[in-house]
Parts: structure tokens; C-alpha cells; sequence
């Protein structure tokens, strides 16, 4: 099992989140050393990588959409790999740890992050059996559901990354909708429908 700090996990599912699997812009309260030394333990354990692509156009900090700029001045991006998303619970789409289209630089104008006027229909993917998620899967659809503290036992996950779980990987990612209600005894008792 892979330990993450909390700002990594923050990290990434922010990028796992992202039609292209930036990892940038980083939170705006990670700046200068400390995000480099939080990045540096993200790339050396291959959780996420350097892309360099064709643009020349120069690493700002305030703008945190480029990392940084190698030798011939071309600008690097941050993707998270398919081991990093493995590491947050998340199945990877393909073989391919960078995004199609990453060579292109992510334009200044617009965030990617922005809201889109019209939400996307949640994509239809299926996890992989033996993870995190798929056990997550399988309390949530057992009967009598699971608590959060039965589910961070069973996963050695912290609340906060269960709850984020919910709402990024099963709802927005899967489609399922996480349903739930006070049982006596046993507090707050979360549930899927079962297949």
C-alpha cells in the first residue's frame, strides 16, 4: 500500500479529476520549496511525470500551469501516471500514463479547471477487482452498507479520502450514487444499489 501525505493525495485526485491528467496548477498554499520538494517525492516514486512539449513559452509561477522549462527552453508539464492513479483507488483508462494531446500546451486563457456550462454525462468505466475501490464497491453493496470507519478499516484510508471517494471516483468517474441513512447503533450507514 502506497502512503501518500495528505497534500499528495490532494494532488492527485485533482489531476485524476482532469480531462488531461495535470497535475498542475498545483493548491494555491503549495508554492516555491515546499512544492518542489512535494513533487520531487511524487516523480521519484513514478506516481507522476515530467512531459516536455513543443512550447516555448516560459514557467511562471503565478500563472502554475507549466512546471518548469528544460535546457532548450521548452516548457514541462506534470501528468499523473497510471501508478499514481492506482495509488488513489482510481483504474486507469489505458496504457498510456500522459493523456492524448499532451504535447500541447494548456492554454492561459482558460483553466481547465473552469466549470463547463453543461455537465458531461458521467463515463461508464468498470473498477478493477483486487483495488481499494473495488472493495469499496463491494461494503457499499452488502447488505447493511458500510460506515466510513468500518470502510477507512478495511482500506486504511482517511475519512476525508472515503468521503472524496464518493463523490470523485464512484459518482463522477462510475456514475454510482452513493445513498445514506442513520441506522441505531451504528450511526451514519452509506450504500449502493445493488447490480
Amino acid at each position: 500500500m502506497t502512503k501518500l501525505s495528505d497534500t499528495q493525495l490532494v494532488i492527485l485526485s485533482a489531476a485524476a479529476q482532469r480531462e488531461d491528467r495535470n497535475v498542475l496548477p498545483l493548491p494555491g498554499s503549495l508554492r516555491g520549496g515546499a512544492a518542489a520538494k512535494v513533487v520531487g517525492a511524487l516523480l521519484s516514486r513514478g506516481l507522476i511525470t515530467e512531459t516536455t512539449t513543443d512550447s516555448q513559452t516560459k514557467a511562471d509561477a503565478a500563472l502554475n500551469r507549466f512546471w518548469r522549462n528544460d535546457a532548450d527552453g521548452n516548457a514541462i508539464l506534470l501528468h499523473i501516471t497510471d501508478a499514481g492513479l492506482a495509488a488513489i483507488g482510481i483504474e486507469p483508462e489505458g496504457g498510456d500514463c500522459a493523456p492524448t494531446g499532451a504535447d500541447e500546451a494548456p492554454s492561459a486563457e482558460a483553466s481547465q479547471d473552469a466549470p463547463a456550462d453543461a455537465a458531461p454525462a458521467p463515463k461508464a468505466r468498470t473498477p478493477r477487482t483486487g483495488t481499494k475501490q473495488a472493495k469499496l464497491i463491494e461494503m457499499l453493496r452488502s447488505d447493511g452498507g458500510a460506515t466510513i470507519d468500518e470502510i477507512v478499516a478495511e482500506t486504511g484510508w482517511q475519512p476525508h479520502t472515503v468521503r472524496g471517494a464518493f463523490a470523485g471516483a464512484l459518482k463522477k468517474k462510475l456514475g454510482l450514487e452513493v445513498t445514506s441513512e442513520k441506522v441505531e447503533g451504528r450511526g451514519r450507514v452509506y450504500s449502493l444499489p445493488s447490480d
